[in-house]
């Protein structure tokens, strides 16, 4: 992360995630951690149990980051049912002009991760709110990187993360550990920037 110093505005950071095996999981809490360090309100949601109530509390958040393993180049089917199910709130425009970023794991360096946060992507624009990119260069591209560099898997619109297929959520890499973490702070600043100006031309 970038830096730890609280921001003047408290904005409300959803961490909206499928895990099917427990590491994607370590990412949304490494998300929810990088928000949490700026002084956000953070909220984590497995939408795979995802009740009324948590719901509610999407709605409610200024910020949603959706996150999933990437299965068969493309999110997972849980949380392509949980995308379908927020229908009723793009009928509503109830995530209208909120702040969305997102967040993927697959087993392969690339395992077409870029086909799942596309997906991601599409299903925030879809609901009318404002994507927040990595803002990181890529890490691990030349012969003096190292693969403990941030965005050493060199993505861009969102966080990536490569897991071997038969480690468990303990092997997840500290680098991509941290780049969530990143993207978690650079969302909740975002939004405060977001609410703040908000607030100054509502004066």
């Amino acid at each position: 992360m970038t830096s730890t110093s609280p921001v003047a505005v408290r904005p409300t950071v959803a961490v909206a995630y499928h895990s099917g095996y427990g590491h994607t999981a370590v990412l949304a809490e490494a998300v929810a951690r990088g928000a949490g360090a700026t002084g956000a309100t953070v909220v984590t949601v497995a939408v795979d149990t995802i009740t009324e109530e948590q719901w509610a509390q999407l709605d409610a958040a200024d910020a949603i980051v959706f996150g999933s393993p990437t299965y068969m180049g493309t999110a997972s089917g849980a949380f392509h049912v949980f995308g379908e199910a927020s229908s009723k709130r793009w009928f509503a425009s109830a995530w209208n002009d909120k702040v969305a970023a997102g967040f993927t794991n697959s087993a392969s360096k690339s395992g077409d991760k870029a086909g799942t946060l596309g997906f991601l992507q599409t299903l925030a624009a879809q609901h009318g709110m404002h994507w927040v990119n990595l803002g990181l260069k890529p890490g691990w591209n030349s012969s003096t990187a190292s693969e403990y560099d941030l965005n050493r898997l060199g993505f861009f619109n969102g966080a990536a993360a490569s897991t071997p297929s038969d480690g468990g959520p303990e092997a997840v890499h500290k680098a991509d550990i941290a780049t969530a973490e990143h993207l978690g702070e650079r969302v909740a600043r975002h939004t405060a920037v977001v609410l703040a100006g908000r607030a100054a031309l509502a004066a």
